[in-house]
């Protein structure tokens, strides 16, 4: 409790609670002892979460610095991330994308998301621009969505992104665009924190995200502490500093 956040604490329990299940059913461990054993309190508590919100003038510069690229990452980079933008995208969704999990009439696409769970997503505006440039320059044969590309330039069909890809595209892209770094899950954290400001209901918003509980959408919801810091410039601090 004393070493890690709220939440990586009970991670750590409930992985704990599993071990115990597992020597139980195996026998290594008789039914009363490990009752006892797994009667763990969660830890209370909650931090804040970690990472930022990208600014609507970061995202352009890094669709811009995207768009003067002349190579196929270029078109390909731009496609991810107005993908992850409008869609708040995990990587590893991204990554498992296929083509035809892309309904180019109905401009939407069936996600996998955790555990097996899959959701729909629509994209809008300069998300379907972005896309169907890259399909221009991918083609249509079956596959992965976003391929890995050569260094010359040249496509490799069949070859899907990883995870860590994505982490490195993204880096590269803020560098290259004078955005300070950022994650990939602060995409998804701009987009789930944009809907909120724009007052979509907060359980449509956890569904769009792909969350099972809104508690964690809620943990996104930067609107309280805007209501708190309006709260606290009321107050009148009555010090003019050092004279002279």
């Amino acid at each position: 409790m004393d070493g890690y956040a709220p939440a990586t604490a009970n991670r750590i329990l409930s992985a704990l609670r599993g071990v115990l299940e597992q020597a139980w059913l195996l026998g290594q461990l008789s039914a009363e002892d490990y009752h006892r054993a797994a009667r763990l309190s969660p830890v209370n508590g909650e931090a804040l979460p970690a990472g930022r919100e990208l600014s609507a003038e970061e995202i352009s510069a890094l669709l811009q610095d995207c768009m003067k690229d002349p190579r196929p990452i270029g078109t390909r980079d731009a496609a991810i991330i107005a993908m992850m933008f409008g869609t708040g995208l995990r990587r590893e969704e991204v990554t498992r994308l296929n083509l035809n999990d892309y309904d180019a009439e109905k401009e939407k696409l069936v996600i996998q998301g955790k555990r097996s769970r899959q959701r729909t997503a629509y994209l809008v505006d300069g998300a379907i621009v972005a896309l169907r440039d890259w399909l221009r320059f991918r083609g249509q044969d079956t596959g992965p969505l976003f391929l890995s590309v050569k260094k010359g330039g040249k496509l490799i069909y069949g070859r899907r992104l990883t995870p860590q890809a994505i982490y490195h595209i993204l880096a590269t892209r803020a560098k290259r665009a004078g955005v300070k770094f950022f994650t990939p899950h602060d995409l998804r954290r701009t987009f789930v924190s944009n809907l909120l400001d724009a007052g979509v209901d907060i359980a449509t918003v956890a569904k769009m995200a792909g969350h099972s509980n809104i508690h964690t959408t809620a943990r996104y919801d930067r609107r309280p502490e805007e209501a708190k810091q309006r709260a606290a410039r009321l107050l009148n601090i009555p010090c003019s500093g050092r004279q002279g």
